[in-house]
């Protein structure tokens, strides 16, 4: 028996009840809609990737499924995504870790001076002897085979009066610094992802990728936010390193993921550029 077809004939698909959109805080949009046709209608006008969405002109077309049933009627199902109020870019969704890694005890901002800002008090761990960070005086010990070492607290040994090469905690009655090299230092990293319609934001974080910056911001995008703080300096040098950027198509987006890390003693400029 020949089946009947009345109604709509289905030549271009037609909207169905039951559209929805969501938006995940950032500002990222996504809709899934479902539209009906007949089998051997032009389907592009909706399944084209960026097709504009019905219920929300700032969403375009991102992937489509579509299932035929035995009456010769096909079911798109098309999931769009797109910025909140025409945005640019969302706001990054930012994640961070706070931990230790091993590094090197010279290094310790408590090393040669006093370090009160961090908590330290007493003596520093090396000292300078009697004389200045600038110039140091160590004074004089007598080292293996009769040669002569200079020495400043805890046993902390250099091969010059003004100290040069650190040759390590030599006086084994230092029990808390005696052959000592490393020290557990604190560590910072943040990794953050966000979705952006401009190509040449994402070349341009690319680009600043093993910069640095003192505000959070690298290439005019906020990668910090402001609960954070908004100033990243000390002694004049840049704290946030932009590490790794990766990017991947999204619609007619870019969905950008980014690591910084920062440094508590900031990054050399002469090493590390400015963003």
């Amino acid at each position: 028996m020949a089946i009947v077809k009345n109604g709509n004939a289905l030549t271009t698909p037609v909207q169905q009840p039951g559209a929805k959109i969501s938006d995940d805080g950032y500002g990222l949009l996504t809709a899934t809609v479902i539209w009906k046709a007949d089998e051997s209608a032009a389907l592009g006008s909706v399944v084209n990737r960026g097709s504009t969405c019905p219920i929300n002109a700032n969403c375009n077309a991102h992937r489509y499924s579509i299932t035929y049933d035995a009456l010769g009627i096909a079911t798109l199902t098309v999931d769009y995504v797109g910025i909140d109020g025409g945005a640019s870019s969302t706001d990054p969704q930012i994640t961070g870790s706070q931990g230790l890694t091993s590094d090197n005890i010279t290094t310790h901002p408590n090393f040669f001076e006093l370090y009160s800002a961090g908590g330290f008090t007493g003596t520093p761990i090396a000292g300078v002897g009697t004389g200045s960070l600038a110039t140091p005086a160590y004074t004089a010990v007598t080292g293996p085979n009769g040669s002569t070492e200079y020495q400043g607290n805890n046993g902390a040994t250099f091969e010059a009066v003004t100290g040069r090469k650190f040759l390590g905690f030599k006086k084994s009655e230092f029990k808390d610094f005696y052959g000592k090299t490393n020290y557990l230092a604190p560590q910072c990293s943040l990794s953050g992802v966000f979705y952006t319609s401009s190509a040449t934001l994402v070349n341009n974080l690319r680009n600043a990728v093993g910069k640095t910056s003192g505000t959070g911001t690298f290439a005019s995008k906020e990668l910090v936010p402001t609960y954070m703080g908004t100033s990243f300096t000390i002694s004049g040098k840049n704290q946030l390193l932009l590490a790794q950027v990766s990017f991947e198509d999204f619609g007619l987006l870019y969905k950008v993921q980014y690591e910084l890390r920062f440094n508590r003693e900031g990054y050399v400029a002469a090493v590390y550029a400015a963003a």
